[in-house]
């Protein structure tokens, strides 16, 4: 119980090491102290500790459970990363940020509480945790990392707090089994492929904050039949709608006035379109393979439609 500092990697690579008791002395769990222990299974983590460190506990495949203390007020990058047997696990009420892949890859993760302390929550904080099914996110997170929620296959809705300001690329990518999700009005911004590959995900509604559809915003988004953008939308990029091949309907505002590559591509079952009248071009292969188009009318306004535009477009028949 003397024994006040563990250094650096102490028991990095410990592979048969099953428990252990950290002393009550001992202030914080340090880079790397049980990286690569596959035998442990549980540990307790005292009172008198205040920081877990970057990769911790990476690749701790074996571990089970694990008690952190309120006394810790940080979780650092990869801290239990690929810790593929943990089930669940509470983070404490003082922590105020959750940091980079801290829970990468805990792939048998179901449910997690994020407490009202965590302001941020880091870049793939929970990527490939295709187990959880349910997470809370509390009002005093104000921006979700990218890829934060990267390939959560599990997880079919989740509501974002009004206190988000931005959600990062990539953030929803894959999210499979995503249903529903509400977006408050506070976002004023969403990163490329934010929910590409979200192929369950059957509407969204776009706040009036946001300025621009990114690049592969909605790419795959395959069960996506009707969307609404709203006025503050200036840009549609780059492939963001492409193979959304339930989209029967899109409202595009006025206030669009570029609509990028791709764009529509593989919309097999949207039949109708109207480009507003700020638009001055088309990219290449905007609406490539959109079977069901019958008809459609380019404004005035246009001065340049890119190559393959209407390619494959075996229902067009006026415009």
């Amino acid at each position: 119980n003397n024994v006040t500092s563990i250094g650096i990697s102490a028991f990095q690579g410990c592979s048969s090491l099953t428990s252990i008791a950290i002393p009550g002395s001992v202030t914080s769990i340090e880079d790397y102290l049980f990286y690569n222990c596959t035998s442990l299974t549980n540990i307790t983590i005292p009172n008198s500790v205040n920081s877990i460190e970057d990769y911790a506990f990476q690749n701790c495949t074996s571990l089970i459970n694990i008690t952190i203390p309120n006394s810790v007020t940080s979780i650092g990058s990869s801290a239990f990363q690929g810790c593929s047997s943990l089930t669940s696990i509470s983070i404490p009420t003082n922590v105020a940020s959750i940091g980079d892949y801290a829970f990468y890859a805990c792939t048998s993760l179901s449910n997690i509480t994020i407490p009202s302390s965590v302001t941020s929550m880091g870049a793939g904080a929970f990527y490939n945790c295709s187990g959880l099914t349910g997470i809370t996110i509390p009002n005093s997170v104000n921006s979700i990392g990218e890829q934060a929620f990267y390939a959560c296959s599990g997880l079919t809705s989740i509501t974002i707090p009004g206190s988000v300001s931005s959600i990062g690329s990539s953030a929803f990518y894959n999210c499979s089994g995503l249903t529903s999700i509400t977006i408050p009005n506070s976002v004023n911004s969403i990163g490329i492929s934010a929910f590409q590959g979200c192929s369950s995900l059957t509407s969204i509604a776009i706040p009036g904050s946001v300025t621009s559809i990114e690049d592969y915003l909605f790419y795959n988004c395959t069960s996506l039949t009707s969307i609404t953008i709203p006025n503050s939308v200036n840009s549609i990029e780059n492939y963001a709608f492409q193979n959304c091949s339930s989209l029967i309907s899109i409202t595009i505002p006025n206030s669009v006035n570029s609509i990028g590559i791709s764009a529509f591509q593989g919309c097999s079952n949207l039949s109708s379109i109207t480009i507003p009248s700020n638009v001055t071009s088309i990219g290449s292969s905007v609406f490539r393979s959109c079977t069901s188009l019958s008809s459609i009318n380019i404004p005035s306004s246009v001065n340049s439609i890119g190559n393959n535009v209407f390619r494959s477009c075996t229902s067009l028949t006026s415009i």
